[in-house]
C-alpha cells in the first residue's frame, strides 16, 4: 500500500469512496472531481489516495486552503476537507499515515496548523483525530438559506421582534 496524489485514472474509485462518504449526491461526485482535475476545484488543492496495487484504492484525503478556521488566528492555513478509508482496511493505521501524509504537505510548504472537522454524531472519527494530537476548538450548528434572485425583504423591525 502506497500513498500518492490522485491521478485521473482514479477517479471513478475515487467518486464511489466519497459517496460512500457522503451519500447525498445526484451525480457521484464526479463534476467537482472533475474540476479538481481541470484546476478549477473551489474546495480541493490536493488530494491522496491508498493505492493497493493492481488498481485498486483503499482510501483517500483531501485538503483545501481556507481562510479560517475555528481556534486557529492564521489567516490561511491548510483544511482536511475529507478523509476516508474502505471498511476493509481500517483499523490497519492506513487513515493515520493518510493524516500524517496531509502534515507532511502542510509542513512542507511552511504551515503551522492543520485544521479538520467531522459532524458531531460521527464520535468515531472525533475519537481518531483526538488520537492523532488535534484538539477540538468548538461545536456548532451551522445554517445557510437560499436567498431567491430578485427577491428584496424589508430591513425594518417591528418591537416585537
Amino acid at each position: 500500500m502506497i500513498i500518492r496524489a490522485v491521478q485521473p485514472g482514479d477517479l471513478p474509485q475515487w467518486s464511489l469512496m466519497r459517496t460512500q462518504l457522503w451519500p447525498a449526491t445526484e451525480d457521484g461526485h464526479v463534476a467537482e472531481l472533475q474540476e479538481y482535475f481541470a484546476g478549477v476545484s473551489t474546495d480541493i488543492v490536493e488530494a491522496f489516495v491508498l493505492d493497493g496495487g493492481e488498481g485498486e484504492l483503499a482510501g483517500f484525503l483531501e485538503m483545501n486552503i481556507r481562510n479560517f478556521a475555528e481556534g486557529s488566528r492564521s489567516p490561511r492555513l491548510p483544511y482536511v476537507e475529507a478523509w476516508f478509508v474502505r471498511e476493509a482496511y481500517r483499523g490497519l493505521g492506513w487513515g493515520k499515515a493518510l493524516m500524517a501524509r496531509a502534515e507532511q504537505w502542510a509542513a512542507e510548504r511552511g504551515y503551522r496548523e492543520l485544521a479538520s472537522d467531522t459532524e458531531l454524531h460521527n464520535t468515531h472519527s472525533i475519537a481518531l483525530h483526538k488520537a492523532l494530537g488535534f484538539r477540538e476548538t468548538e461545536r456548532i450548528v451551522c445554517f445557510l438559506k437560499t436567498l431567491e434572485p430578485g427577491a428584496t425583504g424589508s430591513c425594518e423591525t417591528s418591537a416585537e421582534e
